[in-house]
């Protein structure tokens, strides 16, 4: 036989060992930490669950999914078991990294940025008249854009209050 039409079958039984290999690896590292869970570690199921764990058994595990609730799941069903930190920072939302004095505050509206900007700004006299305009602007009546014109609107306003309707 040549060396040609062996080739293919040496490089397609090569690639099945390392698949095979790699399967097995990350198999033989999801059983060694499953191994080492140990009461009171946060752990993700493999359906996306996060729980403390409570007892860790042969086959079994007892989870506590909320407080004073528990559930007896597989060890094979526990996806991930996580530091400390990180299932804090998931389930309670506590970040150890975050400091709130360094950390800025976002508003609930837009108008605090502006004012901010303006406050912070050495802007001439002029600019803040421009702001002042800008204010006054926004103190207008609104328009319904709704509607085609605003005294069409006022007299069907009118109309309802005498007992007319609104079909045409």
């Amino acid at each position: 036989m040549n060396i040609v039409t062996l080739l293919p079958f040496i490089v397609l039984i090569g690639a099945m060992f390392l698949m095979t290999r790699s399967a097995k690896n990350k198999q033989r590292q999801a059983q060694q930490m499953r191994e080492e869970m140990q009461p009171g570690t946060g752990v993700r199921t493999i359906g996306g669950m996060y729980a403390t764990v409570k007892e860790v058994h042969d086959d079994t595990v007892l989870l506590e999914v909320a407080p004073g609730v528990h559930a007896i799941y597989a060890k094979n069903a526990v996806g991930a078991v996580l530091p400390d930190a990180e299932y804090n920072r998931i389930v309670h939302g506590i970040d150890p990294d975050e400091d709130a004095t360094d950390t800025p505050v976002v508003p609930d509206d837009a108008s605090s940025l502006t004012e901010a900007a303006d406050a912070g700004d050495d802007a001439p006299a002029d600019k803040t008249g421009a702001a002042d305009e800008a204010d006054e602007k926004a103190d207008v009546k609104k328009i319904d854009l709704g509607k085609d014109d605003a005294p069409a609107a006022d007299a069907a306003g009118d109309d309802k209050r005498d007992g007319g309707t609104d079909a045409k």
